[in-house]
């Protein structure tokens, strides 16, 4: 058994947190079999406090007050970036879309050893929290439909479980930092999303305003049918669409749905006692979550109580990034780690194409995305084949290697993850053609248009690769 340290570290709109898990991994085949790495236990080892996220502006985050946060927790937990041996860090909700994001990510780059994701992907992000919830857990465990909300500070972001698979996922400015109040009792700052929650209500909000509780509740009420019409429980409004969040994918909801989960800063106010000063937080968080909690939505299904609130997308950062390659692979050694290497994949005329034996229509494409990606770096996506014949691997083989040989520099790699089961056959018949080019074929890899995998170094006595794949995506 292996085992590795994981970071994640999470940037939110209003908090900022640092989780450490062990993930332990096992060659689970039988002792005759073709060897099958699984990783078989993830466990948090130490969550940091939740720290309110630093800003040097209502647009900016302050990028040195983040790093001296994560370097106080790593000295905390007692591990250095020598010890980690992968990692997130995820810009999320609001956050994700300040103007120094990228600045963040790599002022945290050496926190997270040699291999960090850094990605704000509201989707993706979506996905992270419903696993750091237990709602994706809960979908496999009871074999049914079970929809992760993670309420935070500016924004919903909701996924869908179905028997452990996604089946649908999406997000929308909805949160409750996107009201802010000051100590003094004054609305401070009202977003976009926030202000057309309030003309939909029929209230008027502006900076400087008494903050009423009964004004903003309505507000905040607004928010809550909103993630009603989102559910399907009515009908949906033009409002709706107008606070769907940029880059998110529209919500599909499957015909039934067993159980609802909440996470997320808002979570904590969906179920706390509502008593107290409303605006303690400095924002609407705890109306929100009060409208919630009244609301059509939590009366109309079954509520499943989450594992993680405030930590969900910390823990799944850390727990539920990495996955591994397949047992069966290829490479040269040297390569690792690589990190954010863009994804082309492969139109399925594309593949049969190269399955043919024609590689020119490949390199022109690998030409045009090297423009587009600005780098000669890339990873080649494909689908693969179910028990292929020899003479199908050695086609294939000799097609990508044509491709490599007229699209990338020489001392570029030939990278190819493969869906199906059949990676080692076709390194091997690649290697002898490439006439030196570095060379990984690794297959067990699903990705998509638009993603970038992080590359772990080999474990497991070189038996499996650790890798993310994610979306780099930046508002």
């Amino acid at each position: 058994m292996a085992e590795i340290l994981s970071v994640g570290i999470d940037i939110g709109t209003s908090t900022t947190q640092v989780i450490f898990s062990r993930i332990a991994m096992e060659n689970t085949a039988a002792y005759f079999a073709v060897p099958h790495v699984s990783i078989v236990d993830k466990r948090v080892v130490y969550k940091s406090a939740v720290h309110v996220t630093p800003l040097r502006t209502p647009v900016l985050i302050d990028g040195d007050a983040v790093r001296d946060i994560v370097a106080a927790e790593f000295e905390k937990a007692g591990f250095t970036p020598a010890d980690t041996g992968t990692g997130a860090v995820i810009i999320t909700g609001e956050s994700a879309r300040k103007e120094n994001a990228a600045v963040v990510l790599e002022k945290l780059s050496g926190f997270a050893g040699e291999f960090v994701v850094s990605t704000a992907g509201p989707d993706l992000e979506s996905v992270i929290a419903g696993k750091g919830s237990g709602a994706w857990k809960d979908s496999v465990d009871h074999q049914c439909a079970t929809v992760n909300l993670d309420v935070g500070g500016g924004t919903t972001n909701i996924v869908v479980f179905s028997r452990g698979d996604v089946a649908g996922k999406g997000c929308y400015d909805i949160g409750g930092r996107l009201i802010r109040v000051s100590p003094e009792g004054r609305i401070q700052s009202v977003s976009p999303a926030a202000a057309a929650a309030a003309r939909d209500a029929g209230v008027s909000l502006s900076p400087g305003d008494r903050a009423d509780v009964q004004t903003l509740s309505a507000v905040t009420g607004r928010m809550a049918q909103l993630l009603a019409e989102a559910m399907g429980l009515s009908r949906p409004t033009p409002l709706l669409r107008a606070v769907q969040t940029p880059g998110s994918t529209p919500l599909a909801l499957p015909p039934r749905i067993d159980r609802i989960c909440f996470s997320g800063g808002v979570a904590d106010c969906i179920r706390e006692d509502r008593t107290g000063d409303p605006f303690r937080f400095g924002d609407v968080g705890p109306l929100l979550g009060r409208s919630i909690r009244e609301g059509l939505l939590y009366r109309s299904l079954p509520v499943l109580e989450a594992g993680e609130t405030i930590r969900a997308t910390v823990v799944g950062a850390g727990t539920y990034t990495t996955t591994l390659s397949g047992s069966t692979i290829a490479y040269d050694e040297d390569l690792f780690p690589m990190k954010n290497v863009p994804v082309l994949k492969l139109t399925e005329a594309e593949e049969a194409a190269a399955f043919r034996g024609e590689a020119e229509t490949l390199a022109d494409r690998m030409v045009w995305f090297a423009g587009q990606s600005d780098g000669s770096r890339m990873l080649l996506s494909l689908r693969g084949r179910r028990d292929p014949s020899y003479g199908e691997v050695k086609t294939l083989a000799a097609s990508l290697s044509r491709a490599a040989e007229l699209a990338l520099p020489a001392e570029e790699p030939l990278l190819v993850a493969l869906e199906e089961d059949m990676a080692k056959a076709l390194g091997a018949a690649m290697s002898p053609l490439l006439r030196g080019r570095p060379m990984m074929a690794i297959d067990s890899v699903h990705t998509e248009d638009g993603d970038y995998l992080d590359l772990g170094r080999p474990l497991m006595n070189g038996l499996v690769i650790p890798l993310v794949v994610k979306t780099l995506l930046f508002g």
